[in-house]
């Protein structure tokens, strides 16, 4: 588990130097979690290690003293699930970076460093994954401590986790001599990628070698004058992206035509790899990429048969196992070393030592363009979420649940008609300008091409039943007249 809430971060630097500042990524799809994480609601989300999501126990990782607020960067469509999970995490001045589309980890990290650098570029940043989990943050915290000295000495820094087993997924890290002057921190003799077993095998036997964390640290000024060096138009692609930025409600929107114009690169490839600068900080962290179900399997608590289960699961004579229902209730009966996983609309099941494999099957489902690959039974909105119940030949029920204070777009549709029924709350509607409260066990009919809204003007979550009926059905039958989050 994720023992992110008991510190207070590392004390901040002598003589007015400034806090730490967390960069946090959350751009990636998680495709190895399926059918959890999709594109719609990928696992950094989820809470898949501790009742926060991995993502908030990054954010609670860089809390306290010698911290200043966070920068997250994001992809554009997941910007208000970020906001929503920034604020239960109790985070304040958080900065959100909207990224138009992935272009990998070299360009979010510009980006980051321009910001911070406008105002001080001396800053140390932290970068991390949103989907990684760490066990023991005081220690984190303590080697952080000796990553910020060595950035501040001109070093880009990452963590070297210690390589307890001969991992092929990772990448690795060959340390060399210590630094002087920089207790805990040594110069990184070689960059690994991902090796096959019997190199892996050779790599954690020697000592010599760690787990890639993907973690960095150095000073803005330190990452932009290398992304100069090495990565030039990675850098002049987000020099244009953040200098034509918009502020757009909680967001810093980059701007799109700039930062298309980067190439996709990580900062591995792009600087870590290249620079004469680069360190390493060994640590034990208890870390884990949390980069597959077996990964989610070795760090759940176990029974006494070494099994995993979350949800309405049952299980007779399995072993070592990982049951997952969020779906139906899950019985499973002999099976030993499996992965099981129930959701609305999959069932996923496979042998443990097989779940780097499922990235197969979600490239099948994307192939035959199958909404499973991308899309979950649940699909969140700004303004709360929906989800599908029934569907059927020229008709669909789904439960919507809207958010206290929120509302939809005004909008009508050309195909459908819907008919609404509230059964937990309060619901004010709008229908061709005119206003109706809804409560309880009451309901409305919106004929086809009526103007409407739908609003929840109470302090508890609206629940309400939809039926639509037409001869099209598709999210895409919709035009927009006036949307409180910017949407088209």
């Amino acid at each position: 588990m994720d023992a992110t809430t008991e510190t207070a971060g590392p004390d901040a630097a002598p003589g007015g130097v400034s806090p730490i500042v967390p960069v946090v990524l959350a751009g990636g799809s998680g495709s190895r979690l399926w059918p959890i994480s999709r594109e719609s609601y990928p696992k950094q989300y989820w809470p898949l290690v501790s009742e926060q999501s991995l993502m908030q126990d990054a954010l609670r990782r860089g809390t306290g003293g010698g911290f200043a607020p966070p920068v997250l960067v994001c992809n554009e469509a997941h910007r208000f699930l970020v906001a929503e999970q920034v604020r239960d995490a109790g985070i304040e001045g958080a900065r959100i970076l909207l990224e138009p589309e992935g272009r990998n980890s070299a360009p979010a990290i510009a980006c980051a460093c321009l910001l911070v650098a406008e105002t001080e570029p001396d800053t140390v940043l932290w970068v991390m994954a949103a989907d990684a989990a760490i066990g023991d943050t005081p220690a984190l915290h303590t080697g952080l401590r000796a990553a910020a000295a060595a950035a501040r000495a001109g070093h880009i820094v990452t963590f070297g986790m210690a390589a307890r087993a001969p991992e092929t997924g990772y990448g690795y890290i060959e340390c060399g001599a210590a630094l002087p002057g920089l207790d805990g921190v040594h110069a990184v003799a070689r960059f690994i990628e991902k090796p096959d077993a019997a190199l892996a095998a050779e790599l954690c036997a020697d000592g010599r070698h760690l787990w890639n964390s993907g973690m960095f640290v150095f000073t803005a000024r330190t990452m932009l004058a290398e992304l100069a060096a090495h990565a030039p138009d990675v850098l002049a692609a987000m020099r244009g992206a953040v200098t034509a930025r918009q502020e757009d409600l909680d967001f810093i929107r980059l701007a799109r035509a700039p930062f298309l114009a980067s190439p996709s690169i990580s900062i591995d490839y792009a600087v870590a790899e290249r620079t004469d600068h680069a360190a390493v900080v060994p640590a034990d962290l208890g870390w884990s990429d949390v980069g597959s179900w077996r990964a989610l399997w070795e760090l759940g608590a176990k029974d006494e048969g070494g099994n995993v289960t979350i949800g309405d699961v049952m299980l007779e004579g399995a072993r070592d196992c990982y049951v997952r229902s969020d779906g139906v209730m899950t019985a499973v009966v002999g099976l030993h070393d499996a992965v099981v996983v129930v959701t609305k609309d999959a069932v996923l099941a496979l042998h443990r030592k097989d779940a780097e494999q499922v990235k197969h099957i979600v490239a099948r489902l994307r192939a035959e363009r199958r909404e499973e690959a991308t899309a979950h039974h649940r699909i969140y909105r700004p303004w709360g979420f929906y989800e599908r119940l029934i569907q059927g030949d020229r008709f669909q029920v789904k439960r919507i649940v809207v958010l206290p204070g929120q509302r939809l777009s005004l909008q009508k549709h050309f195909h459908r008609a819907e008919h609404w029924v509230v059964v937990h709350g309060t619901a004010l509607v709008t229908r061709d300008g005119t206003e109706t409260m809804l409560r309880e066990d009451e309901s409305i009919y919106l004929p086809l091409g009526v103007m409407h809204r739908l609003s929840n003007p109470g302090r508890i979550p609206l629940t309400l039943i939809e039926v639509q009926s037409g001869a099209y059905l598709g999210e895409d039958d919709i035009v927009r007249f006036e949307d409180t989050y910017g949407r088209s």
